[in-house]
């Protein structure tokens, strides 16, 4: 079994933390995006608050975001399909043995 979360999780010490305490079983995906084209997908305006200076500690605009040095796994959300970035984790899985190929 293969349990996934998404976590908004900006500092490296922290992240470098929870991979200690589960070498064997944690695998960091790095969904990288550009500032712009967050704030161009943001239905909600979260970005465009926080860059007008309406919302503290946003992580990326007025908190910082320490990008993962070497992640197991780099997505482009802005350049890659969904089903490309998708064949990127699932290869990794099948390349490190987490999961068998058919």
């Amino acid at each position: 079994m293969i349990a996934t979360t998404a976590a908004i999780s900006p500092y490296r010490e922290v992240r470098d933390e929870v991979r200690r305490a589960h070498e064997a079983t944690f695998v960091e995906v790095f969904v990288d995006c550009p500032l712009e084209e967050l704030v161009r997908r943001d239905k909600k305006g979260l970005y465009a608050k926080a860059l007008r200076g309406e919302i503290r500690s946003f992580t990326g605009v007025s908190d910082p975001y320490e990008s993962p040095l070497s992640p197991d796994v780099h997505i482009r959300s802005d350049i890659e399909t969904v089903a490309e970035s998708l064949a990127k984790v699932v290869q990794w899985l099948k390349g490190h043995g987490l999961i068998q190929s058919e």
